[in-house]
């Protein structure tokens, strides 16, 4: 079971610990526990509820009603409101409890009705990554049990892979040639495989390395495939694969291909870039640049 603590709660919920005090005072829900030492904590079952509640407050239903709903009801609403909205901020929520119930079949209706209305590439940057933003804080503090991650990314995946192989193969000699990898000891990779959708899905040849991959082992592959651009993307905090010294090698390795670097480590990085190298701060970053590719 995992324990939360009421800023946890505010960081998944979006409900203010004042907020939340006065709904336990007024209303019993939440019903938070108490440590050996005395210190509130929240459970799955709260996160779950609040998440509902929080949903169906900010769409007009008042809280003294909210809290005479049934579970079965509860979810009801929950869901209708999540397939006939397009405020991605339920969506996020929905995919959270979605996360926590562990529900695959919510999860697909959540996913499949936003990309029928929105397409792919939009449902994924405006709801697939700010909810993998929204609760990644949490995994890497220890909040959340990993296998809640596990379950959640493994489909997100599963949807990018049925997406990757639906795009053309025989594409343009004028297309550009792409390798994406991501190095030793990161295996964060739906930001890569969204990476590689958006490439081919403009019409740009790509080859696809995945996670873990020795830096070393590229120059074979480069000395057959001879890429345009290289992608890699920084994730995990790795003192021997800063943004610095990753494109530091890259740069030195392949001086005369585009070397392309994203991933949460670069937001924190303020380097001197070598001049073949490119920081990307955004997928909407990859997408200019993509744009522009196509268009020269």
């Amino acid at each position: 079971m995992n324990h939360f603590s009421i800023k946890d709660v505010e960081a998944l919920t979006g409900i203010k610990p004042h907020t939340l005090r006065i709904w336990e005072q007024r209303y019993g829900i939440p019903n938070p526990k108490r440590t050996a030492t005395n210190i509130r904590y929240y459970d799955d079952e709260d996160i779950k509820l609040l998440l509902s509640v929080s949903m169906l407050n900010r769409q007009g239903h008042k809280i003294s009603k909210i809290t005479k709903f049934s579970k079965e009801d509860l979810s009801k609403l929950v869901m209708e409101l999540t397939l006939n909205t397009d405020d991605n901020l339920i969506q996020v929520e929905s995919l959270t409890a979605a996360m926590f119930n562990l529900d695959e079949v919510a999860y697909e209706k959540i996913l499949s009705a936003n990309i029928i209305q929105f397409g792919l590439e939009k449902t994924y940057l405006d709801v697939v990554f700010p909810f993998l933003a929204r609760v990644g804080m949490l995994w890497q503090t220890g909040s959340i049990n990993p296998a809640y991650e596990h379950f959640i990314t493994n489909l997100i995946r599963q949807k990018l892979f049925v997406a990757i192989d639906s795009q053309p193969k025989n594409l343009q000699q004028v297309s550009k040639k792409f390798i994406l990898f991501l190095p030793s000891h990161e295996p964060h990779e739906i930001g890569l495989l969204f990476a590689n959708y958006l490439i081919r899905s403009r019409g740009h040849h790509s080859s696809y390395l995945g996670p873990n991959l020795p830096m070393d082992d590229l120059t074979p592959v480069m000395q057959i495939y001879k890429a345009d651009y290289m992608l890699t993307v920084l994730t995990t905090p790795i003192a021997s694969q800063t943004p610095l010294h990753v494109s530091r090698k890259l740069s030195v390795d392949f001086p005369n291909t585009h070397i392309l670097i994203a991933g949460s480590q670069v937001m924190q990085a303020n380097i001197q870039l070598p001049r073949n190298v490119r920081m990307l701060y955004s997928m909407h970053d990859l997408i200019h640049l993509l744009d522009h590719i196509r268009g020269n």
